[in-house]
């Protein structure tokens, strides 16, 4: 994950850095005060996997409570309590702050920029991120213990809540700004300071998908503040926006936390389709297939996010014409997903393919993404959603999307990008039985979940009745082989690269004898990226993939 972090790459045989002993400060102050893009993005990777492996030890006390019927290990509350604060701290700790690492790491390399355009803010929004974390981990520990509302903090039971939900609430305004700061300097950095002659239609698609993604959180995040804040006043002020009692109404706490939590979704897949833009080229031996398309659908899923977020209220008694607009409005967002699965298969059409790992890893996804997005579309129907609404089948739907989503391009763009950040290959085997043993486990987990559902199972129960045990056994194991697998590949394969231990990563791993492979600006500068790149802005060739002065 750090390119230096076992300093290997620090006197960089060539390049464009100029890297002696005095150009950064060592130890503690090389972190704490961390201004480099390339330090930022390391700690942000790190912090998401900590997050992630927290979140993954509450899931874990899930499926071991529903290993069978009955009451195992743990009461309803604190059940209910362990399903909230997965999902917070899951989308919140883990996917979006990864994401915001690979874009500090690979922005300003792909673009050919210096660092990201405002360094001290970024780190001040990444050390914004620890008191957050904590507060929202020590509220188990706080009287009633942490929030049991669901992810979603749906009112009136976040009126309920012990002192924890306001823990909660001040959590998730810090890692608003956080975000906010953040989406503003990749904004920022990516339309002022790409190389020259790399026009906007000639940047990685990783780029477009994250210029896109930060607007979508300067819109949204403020959505979320206004909800919570509104709950918070609720709860201590006297008003009575969500409280029935007063007047209020819970439904519209809906409307607003869908209102940010439709688009929520999107800036959590968007950033992996372009990892996966990235990747599935490079392995193919070709250039990507439609990149304008790519481009116009990936600001299409941004626009439509804004009009379908009441799909998630099909339930609460809407009308037939408001079901009628959001279902629709839901089945056309699957068109410009279509078109970039479309675009990514006809990348792979007759093309030299090869497949290492990170290959792997992006065939992976989009072969899970889609079961995924199909069971989404199966969702968007307002007569089929009113059955399935709060049953297992949603759970798994968005597990496809969130884990074999978002997780499968994470780790496919880690090994992808892996021997430019740690100078070291990641040995083959070691990255094939990490694939193979999350898709097959991540798969006995959730599939099961879709029977489950359309059996009627609802969600965040922390009990159930005979006929759905089998099913539940099969999806505890395949969650506990999961989580393993993720442990294992932080022991054996992150942390000896993060060590430099290994072989040696040439300049372009993923090229082959004729140079076809990977393009792009990151591939320019040595392995490991040396501290310092792009002092001077590079000349590049006609397609800003090469460097030619």
């Amino acid at each position: 994950m750090s390119a230096v972090m076992g300093q290997p790459g620090l006197h960089a045989p060539h390049g464009h850095g100029h890297d002696h002993a005095h150009d950064h400060p060592h130890g503690w102050r090389r972190w704490v005060f961390a201004t480099n893009h390339k330090d930022i993005g390391t700690l942000y990777l790190l912090f998401s996997f900590t997050m992630l492996m927290i979140g993954g030890v509450l899931a874990l006390g899930i499926r071991a409570e529903l290993f069978q019927p009955g009451l195992q290990f743990v009461n309803p509350e604190l059940f209910n309590q362990l399903t909230t604060m997965h999902g917070l701290i899951m989308v919140f700790g883990a996917i979006m702050p990864a994401f915001v690492g690979f874009a500090n790491w690979m922005l300003p390399l792909q673009i050919g920029a210096s660092d990201m355009a405002f360094a001290r803010m970024n780190n001040f929004s990444f050390w914004l991120m620890i008191p957050a974390a904590i507060l929202l981990v020590a509220s188990f520990f706080m009287p009633g213990g942490a929030p049991a509302a669901g992810w979603t903090l749906y009112a009136p039971l976040t009126l309920q809540m012990g002192p924890s939900m306001d823990a909660g609430i001040f959590a998730m305004h810090i890692l608003g700004a956080s975000s906010i700061m953040g989406s503003i300097n990749i904004i920022v950095t990516i339309l002022n300071m790409r190389a020259p002659g790399m026009t906007l239609m000639k940047m990685p698609m990783f780029a477009w998908t994250w210029l896109i993604t930060a607007y979508l959180l300067i819109a949204v995040i403020p959505v979320l503040a206004g909800a919570i804040t509104m709950t918070l006043t609720d709860r201590h002020f006297g008003t009575s926006f969500f409280n029935p009692a007063g007047g209020g109404d819970p439904i519209m706490y809906q409307h607003i936390f869908w209102f940010f939590g439709h688009p929520e979704v999107y800036i959590m897949i968007l950033p992996a389709f372009g990892i996966i833009s990235q990747i599935v080229p490079a392995f193919a031996r070709k250039r990507l297939f439609g990149y304008a398309s790519m481009v116009y659908a990936t600001a299409a899923i941004a626009i439509l996010s804004f009009i379908v977020w009441a799909h998630h209220m099909f339930a609460t008694g809407m009308p037939v014409t408001g079901q009628l607009f959001f279902m629709y409005a839901t089945m056309l967002i699957s068109v410009p997903t279509g078109v970039k699965i479309f675009n990514w298969v006809a990348t792979m059409w007759r093309g030299s393919m090869t497949f290492e790992t990170p290959m792997l890893w992006a065939v992976g996804f989009i072969f899970v993404f889609t079961i995924g997005g199909f069971t989404g579309l199966i969702l968007s129907m307002a007569p089929i959603d009113i059955q399935l609404q709060d049953t297992y089948y949603v759970v798994a739907h968005f597990h496809y999307v969130l884990v074999a989503g978002s997780l499968f391009a994470l780790f496919a763009g880690f090994y992808y990008w892996g021997p430019k950040w740690t100078g070291v290959m990641i040995p083959e085997w070691k990255g094939k039985l990490h694939f193979w043993w999350s898709l097959i486990a991540f798969n006995v987990t959730f599939f099961p979940m879709h029977f489950l559902g359309l059996a009627g199972m609802p969600r965040r129960y922390a009990d159930y009745p005979m006929q759905f045990a089998d099913f539940n056994e099969i999806a505890s194991i395949g969650g506990f082989a999961f989580g393993f697998a993720q442990v294992w590949f932080f022991l054996f394969v992150a942390l000896p690269a993060m060590r430099g231990k290994g072989e040696p990563a040439p300049q372009r791993p993923w090229n082959d004898a004729d140079g076809a492979g990977a393009e792009g600006l990151e591939w320019e500068v040595p392995s490991p990226a040396p501290f310092h790149t792009f002092e001077t802005p590079p000349k590049l060739d006609a397609t800003a993939t090469r460097v030619i002065g």
